[in-house]
C-alpha cells in the first residue's frame, strides 16, 4: 500500500496536482533522489575497491571537509563572493543583451546580417577569452565578471532576436491600426511576445556564465569557489576539491530550480503558447 501511495504522489507531482506537500514530494523524488543514489554508488565503489583516499576520498571524508570549511567561515565567504560576481555579470549581460537583441530583432535586414556573427561568438567559450581579458583588465574582479558576462550575453542576444522575429507581424499591424506608436508596439506586443525566448536564453546562458565564472576564479581570483578548487589542487587535497565541486553543482542546482526554472515557467505560462 505504501508503494502504491508513493506512486500516486509521484504521478500527481508530475502533473502538478495534489495538496501542498506534493511539490515537496516531487522535489525530493526528482531532485534529491538522484544525488542520494549517486552518493550510494560512490560509497559502494569505495567499499569494494578501497582506493587511496588521497586520490579518491569517501563520502564521509568529503562531508567532513565541507563541515570544516563551514566552521572556518571559508565556505560562506567564498560562496558569497562567487554569488556576488555572478549576480553582477548577470545584471550586465541581461540588461545589455536584451536591449541589443530587441534592436537587432526589430529590423529583419540587420538581423539577417548579424546573426551569423552572433552565432560565431556564441560558439566561443568564455574561458577562451580569459587570457585576452587579463591582458586588457589585469587580475581583477572586473576580469572575472566580464568573462562570466560573455558566457551569458550572446545566448541572451540570440534568443531575444529569435523571440522578436517569432512574434506574428499581424499583431504589430493591429496596434498600428488602433493608433499605437512604435513604443506601444515594442512594449505591448514585441517584448511580451519575445519574453519566453528571452527567459530560455537567460536560463541556458546562465549555465555558461557560471562555468566561465568558476574557471576565471581559478586563474584570476584569490577567493571564490573556483579559487577554492585551484588552491586545494596545489595542496593535493582531493577531498577539498570534490567538496568544492559539490558546492558548485549544488549552488547551480538551487539557482536553476528555485529562481530560473520558476521564472521561465511563469513567463511561458503568461506569455507563451502553454495552455492552462
Amino acid at each position: 500500500m505504501a508503494s502504491i501511495s508513493l506512486a500516486k504522489a509521484i504521478r500527481k507531482a508530475r502533473r502538478g496536482e495534489g495538496d501542498i506537500a506534493t511539490p515537496v514530494v516531487g522535489f525530493l523524488v526528482y531532485n534529491v533522489g538522484p544525488y542520494i543514489a549517486l552518493f550510494m554508488i560512490w560509497e559502494g565503489v569505495h567499499i569494494l575497491f578501497r582506493p587511496d583516499p588521497r586520490f579518491l576520498p569517501d563520502v564521509w571524508r568529503v562531508a567532513a571537509q565541507l563541515m570544516d570549511l563551514l566552521k572556518n567561515g571559508i565556505l560562506i565567504d567564498y560562496l558569497s563572493r562567487s554569488l556576488v560576481r555572478i549576480s553582477l555579470a548577470a545584471g550586465l549581460a541581461i540588461s545589455v543583451g536584451v536591449l541589443i537583441g530587441l534592436g537587432i530583432g526589430l529590423n529583419a535586414t540587420i538581423a539577417s546580417f548579424l546573426l551569423p556573427i552572433i552565432r560565431f561568438f556564441n560558439s566561443i567559450p568564455a574561458i577562451a577569452w580569459l587570457p585576452l581579458f587579463i591582458i586588457w583588465l589585469g587580475f581583477k574582479d572586473q576580469t572575472i565578471i566580464l568573462d562570466a558576462s560573455y558566457g551569458l550575453f550572446f545566448p541572451v542576444v540570440f534568443n531575444t532576436i529569435v523571440g522578436v522575429q517569432t512574434v506574428p507581424k499581424v499583431f504589430r499591424d493591429v496596434v498600428r491600426t488602433m493608433g499605437g506608436t512604435w513604443w506601444h508596439i515594442v512594449a505591448d506586443v514585441v517584448l511580451p511576445g519575445a519574453l519566453p525566448a528571452v527567459l530560455t536564453g537567460i536560463r541556458t546562458g546562465f549555465a555558461y556564465a557560471w562555468r566561465g565564472l568558476i574557471a576565471a576564479e581559478m586563474i584570476v581570483a584569490a577567493n571564490g569557489l573556483g579559487y577554492l578548487i585551484f588552491k586545494a589542487q596545489s595542496m593535493l587535497l582531493a577531498d577539498r576539491i570534490i567538496a568544492g565541486m559539490i558546492l558548485i553543482g549544488v549552488t547551480w542546482a538551487f539557482l536553476d530550480y528555485f529562481i530560473l526554472q520558476p521564472l521561465e515557467e511563469a513567463t511561458v505560462r503568461r506569455w507563451g503558447l502553454m495552455q492552462r
